[in-house]
């Protein structure tokens, strides 16, 4: 099976305000192919934002090469064809508003590709009822939470048709209830769309949802797999300054205690099973 996100050797450099070259990304390299759900986590400046950009092509990188579904992002003819393949969400949900009625800012982006009305009247009415919005289709967005306005967001990327969804921190200016309302809806994307996933977090109870975690650390990738195994790895993602999720970290310290805990443990209920069997 081809990868349908190839990272090759891929780096990227930038100059800041007093003019210093700061090197993002160094020699980065990984696949993701279609209908996983990878979740990249790092601390801030790690590199996980940059990663993100780079497969929906709003950056290129400074060396190496990023191929999104065969198609290379620094090649401007296949600009189009690769942000219609990868769309992105963002982290605040105000920004990616643009109309003053949920539908016309869903049908924004299938009006900008040129698509029929007719046809972009059908991708609306699926996209909103595919994040459970459909009752809000004629509702002004600044009305609605956050949770919702960005569910609103990721309908306006489903009526473009992607294979690929690009999330960058998404839930991070949202309540509790707004992140389980977007993970909820990603995770039912991923599972019955078979979209495929890439989702930047600094939650690590949304990352253990993921098929593969890929842990960031000054613009490398120090350790990937599942999140099992990279949560596994406790002692490591603390000196990194990162959390790992409340259960494992108290798993953790019963192993040290001398308790009989297996590794692994990623969610309450599992550590719950373990202890009152």
């Amino acid at each position: 099976m081809e990868p349908l996100i190839e990272f090759k050797n891929v780096c990227f450099e930038y100059t800041n305000h007093d003019g210093d070259h700061i090197q993002a990304l160094e020699n980065v390299t990984f696949n993701i192919f279609k209908g996983e759900f990878v979740t990249i986590i790092g601390h801030n400046g790690s590199g996980k934002s940059t990663l993100a950009k780079l497969i929906n092509a709003l950056l290129n990188p400074s060396k190496g090469v990023v191929i999104i579904k065969g198609m290379d992002t620094k090649d401007l003819s296949k600009l189009w064809d690769i942000r219609r393949t990868a769309g992105m969400v963002f982290q605040n949900p105000d920004n990616q508003m643009v109309s003053t009625m949920v539908e016309e800012d869903v049908a924004f982006g299938p009006e900008n590709l040129g698509i029929k009305p007719e046809v972009i009247r059908l991708r609306v009415d699926e996209a909103l009822k595919t994040v459970d919005m459909s009752g809000f289709a004629r509702h002004a967005p600044h009305f609605l939470s956050g949770g919702q306005k960005q569910r609103v967001a990721i309908a306006g990327i489903l009526a473009m048709k992607p294979e690929i969804i690009v999330l960058d921190e998404p839930t991070a200016m949202l309540d509790p209830i707004g992140r389980q309302e977007v993970l909820h809806t990603i995770k039912r994307l991923n599972k019955e769309e078979n979209i495929t996933v890439v989702y930047v977090t600094h939650y690590m109870e949304e990352a253990v949802e993921a098929d593969r975690v890929m842990v960031m650390e000054n613009g490398r990738i120090v350790i990937e797999g599942t999140p099992s195994h990279v949560f596994s790895n406790v002692d490591d993602l603390k000196n990194m300054g990162l959390d790992v999720p409340q259960a494992t970290e108290l798993a953790h310290e019963l192993r040290k205690a001398g308790f009989n805990i297996p590794s692994g443990i990623l969610k309450t209920e599992e550590l719950v099973g373990v202890l009152c069997p």
